[in-house]
């Protein structure tokens, strides 16, 4: 396979001389909600990460000519470094694993996620102000770390390499940066204490007693006009048909609490646009249980699939959202499940899944190396913590054996994803430079009473 498919050709990247990054986000808001479309490009715009995030689709239509190997896995589909995260586990383990699978789709080459992961790590390197030099240095330690991994998990049989878990306690001695060490181990140390309420979790209205949302800048909300209100009966009705859709020990927990509110909530960046909401249960004693609905669109990497048979039947997006999330995620949730197209009218529009959105969380590391990012030592740890997470959902569902015999014991692998990742990093920031520029001029459109065709959005 190197001879036919060298490993020096990863570093290469084949733009056809008609791409246009903000064309294919066009395309892919044809199937948003409108009012929202605004509001997700405004996040993209923040900065140059923030566009990597949201632009997925362009990542994925620049990965239609990569080299093909053959060697196919569960892909995330979107693994940058904020799509990771750590989490306690139903049996009280303290996990660090992927966290986001909207993308996810079987039968797609495995070096699609690497590259997306390092090229992330590149660009958060930029964006911290780290050269060209570091930016290779991060992206080819985070490369090295998912080949070492992968070389150990092809000595394991199947079961062991189901079996694995990435525990946060026993990573602790592979983190050589003191920082990112130090945070992990004290995050330890106060469980469970440290099962902190933060930011993005939603807050109880006190006016309401504790039945209802609060709504929050936007980001929360009940529905203030016809159109929002709309979503949100859309909403109701699909949390309302989702327990006919769970096994029946599931039906039976969730039966003991009451379905009190719900409510729109606009999430992350790549998201935004697609229908996501939150629902409130009580149990009598008033224990609070969030459920998080969130809506399933055709994967960006639909292109990308190397064999049509592995690609979703019948329309159940929602379904390939879950059974991915089910392979390559070491413990997943007992609410994750999808409502099947024709099961509810709620389902016939809009493809969804629940999950439970858990009302407590660890600290997230994702958002330490977001807010440290000046630490260029933390950022190389955390990309390697990320790679061998990636490793070992990879070889649950690839062939871990020929991934390591074609990665092989050399840097060679290491060195051409990093030269990728470094040469994306400016490609990005051409495109989002462009993206910043056409806000600015519609924004200077609409003040001149002008209308442009994404100028400002209010969302209600």
């Amino acid at each position: 396979m190197r001879a036919t498919v060298p490993r020096e050709s990863l570093a290469d990247l084949a733009l056809p001389p008609d791409r246009d990054a903000l064309a294919i986000l066009d395309r892919q808001a044809r199937h948003r909600i409108p009012f929202l479309v605004p509001e997700r490009e405004r996040r993209m715009a923040a900065n140059s990460f923030a566009f990597l995030r949201g632009a997925a689709a362009v990542m994925a239509a620049d990965f239609a000519t990569v080299p093909r190997t053959g060697l196919l896995v569960q892909a995330a589909g979107d693994s940058h470094i904020m799509n990771f995260g750590s989490f306690i586990s139903p049996e009280g383990r303290i996990l660090f694993d992927i966290n986001d699978f909207d993308e996810t789709m079987a039968g797609v080459e495995f070096h699609v996620d690497v590259r997306r992961m390092v090229a992330s790590l590149a660009v958060a390197a930029s964006d911290a102000g780290f050269g060209k030099k570091h930016q290779r240095k991060t992206a080819a330690a985070a490369a090295r770390a998912y080949r070492e991994r992968m070389r150990e998990l092809a000595k394991l049989s199947p079961y062991q390499v189901w079996q694995q878990r990435v525990d946060l306690s026993l990573e602790l001695d592979r983190i050589e940066d003191k920082r990112l060490r130090h945070h992990i181990a004290s995050a330890l140390r106060r469980l469970p204490a440290d099962q902190m309420v933060d930011d993005d979790i939603p807050h109880l209205d006190s006016a309401s007693s504790g039945t209802r949302f609060q709504d929050r800048d936007g980001t929360i909300f009940h529905g203030h006009n016809p159109e929002t209100q709309a979503l949100v009966s859309e909403a109701a009705a699909a949390f309302a048909h989702y327990p006919s859709v769970l096994p029946p020990e599931r039906r039976h927990l969730l039966a003991r609490y009451a379905h009190v509110d719900t409510a729109i909530k606009v999430v992350g960046v790549g998201s935004v646009g697609t229908l996501c909401a939150i629902a409130l249960y009580l149990s009598p004693d008033g224990d609070m249980l969030v459920l998080q609905l969130k809506e399933a669109q055709s994967s960006v990497n639909i292109d990308l699939v190397a064999d049509p048979a592995l690609l979703t039947t019948g329309d159940e997006e929602g379904k390939r959202v879950v059974e991915g999330q089910h392979a390559l995620q070491a413990a997943t949730d007992v609410f994750l499940n999808w409502i099947p197209v024709g099961s509810h009218p709620a389902a016939d529009k809009r493809r969804f899944y629940v999950r439970h959105l858990k009302t407590q969380r660890l600290s997230s590391l994702a958002d330490f190396i977001a807010s440290d990012i000046h630490e260029a030592d933390a950022l190389i740890a955390y990309g390697e913590l990320c790679a061998r997470t990636l490793a070992r959902a990879h070889a649950r569902t690839g062939d871990p054996i020929s991934i390591a015999a074609y990665l092989g014991s050399s840097t060679v692998f290491d060195d051409s994803l990093a030269a990728f990742a470094t040469d994306y990093v400016a490609i990005n920031a051409a495109d989002w430079a462009r993206l910043n520029a056409r806000i600015l001029r519609n924004t200077t459109e609409d003040r001149s009473g002008r209308s442009g065709s994404h100028g400002s959005a209010v969302l209600f």
